[in-house]
């Protein structure tokens, strides 16, 4: 195909809800009772951490000269698949290029150049390109061995296209049929036909494209009129929809695409005439469709290679002022240039593949628990007390004052000691949970809420009136960092199985955030459908779902990785606080402002069972016996706390106590750890 170089989105659902408030740290609750509709769709968008300067690490040249390769991860490298050699002639070579080798693998069926390629299942699939004199339809297998294999065809011959992978799914983006320019993004599984998924607003060619998020970003690109793109677009699989969410300083043509977590990176390319390439590295980001400098290449180049590795993009050949180069580069975050990575504790190992609560069988105790007297320790927000109440009597025992707008009881993660959470006080009470005596108040801001990493490194204070997630050494308190985050009433939280994130609830903003504990920055938001107050977080035992309680009147279905929402399961008004079962197999939802428990079959996902409270009620937070008999609930709105047999649902006892009960802790429980709250332990 001879070179032609010098040829250069959603609906949210929006729904009228007065909510009752949710886990605030205002004075005063009111329950309010409005239906709320049940969602259709929702409005998500995501980002991780702030964009990152990136600065080029030079590597050892390349044994030759390439540009306008295909190019695909592979283990700890990347294959580079054809392209055009340093007298612009295609090649059919498959390299293996890395952080410290060179070498060649295998050979395409034939040559080609402005081909695309993916990664899928540990294979490389090349699709289309050109050959100097036609357009090709293959789509190529390149096996672990480096020898290709025509499997399957596209629509049409075509060059000039890009791709990149989603869940399983590759999908090429734009192209060249030899007389027409392409508009569609094409979605390809092994085994399958190409089927068009959508089509962009206008054809392209050369653009730069990958994927993060679960969307497809599309950047720049030569189109028909003989220019060259600024627009960023995003492609959403899921909804079918594309939107433009940024645009490029330049118009830009033949750059690359790459992404590290959710942050999208532009690099190189040039403008839409030959001889104009640009050291330009950009990054876009995602949920507010800004776009910033980012560093910038040691050359400026076009037509290069660029592949996600790691922690790190390994930047390949291309075309430079002075012809096809043979750069090899990789991309790093500035301010990992030259420091170490720094080691972090590991998290206990699971007991089981498919629970992550297999530590919370009945009378599992550690013996820091086994010591611990029977007690329900409930902090009363609107009297500043704590009251006890023994499980066996249903009395309460004790009875003591501690600081302003005491929010929950946590337990500390070595299982050890009771912290009373006193917001406006802005102060930690310990209990001895050997004698449920408490100590001498701790100073520390704002805790509304407070958790544990997995590997008991810190402890989370959830400082939600300041808007900040502050890490603190979980024995001192002393602050490690604080995490401004970009929301309102950050509240809940839980953690992936293998600690590496949290995600936590925002009830005023209506949005969740996605948080890596590894760098202690930000790695995703989503933004609900308008009306919503996402409250409590829970991990399913398959640590595959997220459930999110939200007082819109259900719980919503949230994957960690990708971030993004699965669906909404309506169980009542008010939705509040989440439980699992003694036995994993039930999820027990408590509905505020209608007075019910909602029981959620955790294998089916179906709704099994809705417990009312006799003669109404304000079930809000608390945790299950040690047992697993009982269900103990404060009722906030109510200053009672309500016993009920998680057998069939009857109120065993309704126990008058303070103003405003909140946040419940059950103590002792089962489990190795505490991850904190009212007690989330595994």
């Amino acid at each position: 195909m001879p070179r032609a170089r010098s040829s250069p989105l959603a609906l949210a659902a929006v729904f009228a809800i007065v909510l009752a408030a949710g886990c605030s740290s205002s004075s005063k609750h009111t329950a309010r009772h409005d239906t709320p509709k049940t969602p259709k769709t929702h409005r998500a968008a995501a980002v991780v951490d702030k964009p990152v300067r990136l600065v080029e690490r030079r590597l050892r040249a390349l044994a030759q000269p390439v540009q306008d390769a295909a190019a695909a991860r592979s283990g700890s490298g990347a294959l580079l698949l054809g392209g055009l050699n340093w007298a612009d002639s295609s090649i059919g070579d498959v390299r293996f290029v890395s952080q410290r080798a060179d070498a060649l693998r295998g050979s395409l069926p034939s040559v080609r150049h402005d081909a695309a390629a993916v990664e899928l299942g540990g294979a490389a699939y090349v699709f289309g390109g050109g050959d100097a004199t036609h357009q090709l339809d293959e789509i190529v297998r390149v096996g672990p061995g480096g020898r290709g294999s025509v499997v399957g065809r596209l629509p049409q011959p075509a060059s000039d296209v890009a791709a990149a992978v989603i869940g399983g799914t590759a999908y090429v983006v734009g192209g060249y049929t030899g007389a027409t320019w392409l508009n569609t993004i094409l979605a390809w599984r092994p085994g399958q036909r190409p089927r068009v998924a959508a089509r962009l607003p206008q054809a392209l060619r050369y653009a730069a494209v990958t994927a993060a998020d679960g969307k497809l970003v599309i950047a720049g690109g030569s189109i028909p009129s003989g220019t060259a793109s600024r627009s960023v677009l995003e492609f959403d699989p899921r909804m079918g929809r594309i939107r433009q969410i940024a645009q490029l300083p330049a118009r830009t043509t033949h750059a690359a695409a790459a992404a590290l977590g959710s942050t999208v990176y532009v690099i190189g390319g040039r403008g839409p005439t030959v001889g104009t390439p640009t050291r330009r590295i950009l990054a876009v980001d995602l949920l507010t469709g800004t776009m910033r400098a980012a560093g910038a290449l040691a050359a400026p180049l076009s037509d290069l290679a660029a592949v996600t590795v790691g922690h790190a993009i390994l930047v390949a050949g291309g075309r430079g002022a002075g012809g096809t180069t043979a750069s090899l580069g990789q991309l790093v975050p500035s301010n990992r240039a030259s420091a170490k990575p720094k080691a972090v504790a590991s998290v206990p190992k699971s007991l089981s593949r498919t629970n992550v609560y297999a530590a919370d069988a009945p009378g599992d105790l550690m013996p820091a628990a086994r010591r611990a007297r029977p007690l329900i320790y409930v902090p009363n927000s609107q009297s500043d007390s704590v009251d006890e109440i023994d499980p066996r009597t249903f009395k309460v025992v004790r009875h003591f004052a501690v600081g302003a707008l005491p929010q929950h009881v946590t337990p500390s993660y070595d299982l050890k000691t009771l912290y009373v959470l006193n917001d406006l006080g802005n102060s930690l009470t310990p209990i001895n949970p050997r004698n449920g005596l408490p100590g001498r108040p701790i100073p520390v801001d704002d805790p509304y809420n407070m958790y544990f990493t997995p590997n008991g490194r810190y402890a989370i204070v959830v400082a939600e009136r300041l808007g900040r997630l502050d890490f603190r050494f979980p024995h001192t308190f002393r602050l490690h960092r604080s995490l401004n985050v970009p929301c309102r009433g950050v509240d809940h939280m839980d953690f992936s199985a293998d600690g590496r994130y949290l995600i936590a609830s925002c009830e005023f903003s209506g949005q969740l955030i996605k948080v890596n504990l590894l760098t202690e920055r930000l790695a995703g938001v989503i933004s609900l459908p308008a009306g919503s107050s996402p409250q409590d977080v829970k991990l399913s035992p398959d640590a595959r779902t997220y459930y999110v309680a939200d007082l819109r009147g259900g719980i919503w279905k949230v994957a960690g990785s990708p971030f993004r929402v699965a669906g909404f399961i309506r169980t009542g008004r008010g939705a509040h606080g989440l439980y699992v079962s003694r036995n994993d197999r039930f999820l027990y939802i408590t509905n505020r402002a209608e007075g019910s428990i909602s029981v959620l079959a955790l294998a089916s996902g179906k709704l099994v069972h809705k417990w009312w409270i006799p003669g109404g009620g304000s079930p809000d937070m608390g945790n299950v016996s040690v047992n697993g008999h009982v269900l103990w609930l404060s009722g906030r709105w109510n200053d009672v706390v309500y016993a009920i047999d998680t057998r069939n649902g009857r109120l065993l006892a309704r126990i008058p106590v303070g103003a405003g009960p909140h946040g419940l802790c059950v103590w002792p429980q089962p489990g190795r750890y505490s991850l904190g709250h009212t007690g989330i332990l595994r």
